[in-house]
C-alpha cells in the first residue's frame, strides 16, 4: 500500500509539473529544426552555454575563389527583430578534418563584412486599410496623414527594388480591394492614399476577417514568386471595428495567421473604442497597437512602421572569405554573435571545392 502510495504521488506531481504555467505565456523553441532555419546548435566543444540570440539561417551559397556567403535573420528569445548589427560583432569559427575543435578566424584577414542583401533578398509589406462607412466618416483625413507617414519611415531612401509595398482596403464586400500594387515607390503610394476619397465604398459593413484571410493568401504567393531570392513578407492591418460581415469566421482568420509560413509578419493597429483588442493582438502576432482616438492614430501607425523596419532590416548577408583551399572537403562553420551584451551562435556547414586564394 506504501507503494501504491508514493506512484500516486509521483504521478500527481509529474501532473502538476506538465501543466503549470499559462500557454500564452510560455515560449517554445524548437531550436533544431525550426528557429535556426538551415542551422544547428554549435557543437559542445566551443562551450558557449544557452543561446540569448537565435540566428536563424535562411540561405547559404560559396563563391570562387573563397568566399563563404550566409543569409540570416537575428532575433532575441522572445522572437524580437534585432537590427542594426555590423561586422564587428560576429565571430567566425571553422572546423576542417583535420581539427578538434572549431579555430577563430580573423575577421579582418577574412575581411568579414556585413554586405547588402539586396541581391538575394526581397521584403514585402501589405498595408490593408479599413476602409469602411465608419471610418471614411470620421477619420478619413486623419488615416490618410497617418498612411502617408508610415509609407515615408518603411520605405527605403533611396528607393530599392528588394523593398516594396502594396496597399488594400476592404469595406463590407468580400474582395480584398487593390489601392495600389507592389511598388519600390514611396511617391506612388502616398499619392494613392492621397487619392483615397469618402465615397470609394460601396458597402458600409466590415469584413475583417475575410481581409486577414486574403491578405494572408496574398502574402504566401509573393514568398513562392521569390524564385531567384529569399523572401520575408508584413501584413500591416488598420481598422477601427469589428467583423460585421460576418463572412468568415474568427478561428478561420486566427488559423491563416497561425499557419502561415513563418517569414510572414503580422501588425495590427486598432483605433477608438468598438475594436476588439483580444482579437486585434491574436491577428498581429509580431505586434499590435491601440489609438483611443483619431489624433492619436499618426502616433500609433508610426510605431507599427518602426516595428516593420526592424522586422525588414533583422536579416543579413554575412560574407566572409576562408581560409580553406580546394581538397579540404566539407567544413563546419559557426558564426556567433555579441550585441549588447547578449550572445547567440549557429552552426552550419560548406564545401570548399575548387577554393584558391585571391578572395577581397
Amino acid at each position: 500500500m506504501k507503494n501504491v502510495f508514493q506512484y500516486i504521488l509521483l504521478f500527481a506531481f509529474a501532473l502538476l509539473i506538465s501543466s503549470c504555467g499559462n500557454s500564452d505565456d510560455d515560449v517554445s523553441f524548437d531550436i533544431n529544426n525550426s528557429e535556426l532555419g538551415l542551422g544547428e546548435e554549435p557543437d559542445d566543444c566551443l562551450g558557449f552555454g544557452e543561446n540569448e540570440l537565435l540566428l536563424s539561417i535562411q540561405d547559404e551559397f560559396t563563391t570562387l575563389p573563397g568566399k563563404v556567403s550566409i543569409l540570416f535573420k537575428v532575433s532575441d528569445l522572445m522572437g524580437n527583430p534585432v537590427s542594426g548589427l555590423s561586422a564587428d560583432e560576429f565571430t567566425i569559427y571553422e572546423q576542417g578534418r583535420n581539427d578538434d575543435c572549431f579555430n577563430l578566424i580573423s575577421s579582418s584577414e577574412s575581411f568579414a563584412r556585413i554586405s547588402p542583401n539586396t541581391q538575394v533578398f526581397n521584403n514585402n509589406t501589405l498595408l490593408v486599410l479599413d476602409l469602411s462607412n465608419s471610418v471614411l466618416q470620421s477619420s478619413l483625413n486623419e488615416l490618410k496623414a497617418a498612411s502617408t507617414s508610415f509609407i515615408n519611415n518603411v520605405m527605403p531612401s533611396p528607393a530599392s527594388e528588394s523593398f516594396k509595398m502594396a496597399i488594400y482596403w476592404f469595406d463590407g464586400e468580400d474582395e480584398l480591394h487593390l489601392l495600389n500594387p507592389l511598388t519600390s515607390s514611396s511617391t506612388e503610394l502616398t499619392a494613392a492614399v492621397d487619392g483615397i476619397t469618402a465615397d470609394i465604398s460601396n458597402d458600409p459593413s466590415t469584413d475583417l476577417y475575410g481581409a486577414v484571410i486574403k491578405s494572408t493568401n496574398i502574402a504566401e504567393d509573393l514568398l513562392d514568386d521569390s524564385v531567384d531570392a529569399i523572401g520575408a513578407a508584413s501584413v500591416v492591418i488598420f481598422t477601427d471595428g469589428t467583423d460585421q460581415a460576418s463572412r468568415y469566421s474568427e478561428s478561420d482568420a486566427l488559423e491563416a495567421v497561425e499557419n502561415a509560413d513563418r517569414n510572414i509578419s503580422y501588425f495590427t493597429i486598432g483605433l477608438g473604442a468598438e475594436i476588439d483588442t483580444e482579437v486585434l493582438t491574436d491577428i498581429g502576432k509580431t505586434a499590435s497597437v491601440f489609438a483611443s482616438n483619431k489624433e492619436e492614430l499618426e502616433n500609433t501607425f508610426n510605431e507599427i512602421s518602426q516595428r516593420v523596419s526592424e522586422q525588414a532590416n533583422s536579416f543579413y548577408l554575412f560574407e566572409y572569405c576562408t581560409p580553406k583551399r580546394d581538397g579540404s572537403g566539407e567544413n563546419n562553420l559557426v558564426i556567433q554573435v555579441n550585441h549588447s551584451g547578449l550572445d547567440g551562435a549557429v552552426q552550419t556547414k560548406f564545401s570548399a571545392n575548387g577554393f584558391t586564394g585571391g578572395c577581397e
